[in-house]
């Protein structure tokens, strides 16, 4: 991977993490970090299933793979928040 895929990963990430955490109603109690960190994972997750399911390379913009997207990252806010509030 370049440099300039990760940097794509990163603001990718960031863009993906702030749209779950906007998803999810109420308050979340979680920090900038793990926000980008949940982000990214779920950019990289996201993409992999919507290659499974043949919809990753479609003309224009990928709503279906943003979808997808997103509502992994609003899970993944979800259980991150959980876990720190047990703790």
């Amino acid at each position: 991977m370049e440099i300039s895929g990760i940097f794509t990963a990163i603001v990718v990430g960031i863009v993906i993490g702030i749209l779950g955490r906007l998803v999810i109603p109420g308050r979340q109690r979680i920090g900038v970090l793990w926000t980008i960190l949940v982000g990214i994972a779920a950019a990289l997750v996201g993409t992999a299933v919507a290659g499974a399911f043949g919809v990753a390379d479609t003309r224009g913009i990928d709503w279906i793979e943003l979808a997808i997207q997103i509502g992994l990252a609003a899970l993944g806010v979800g259980g991150v928040e959980r876990l720190k509030s047990r703790s």
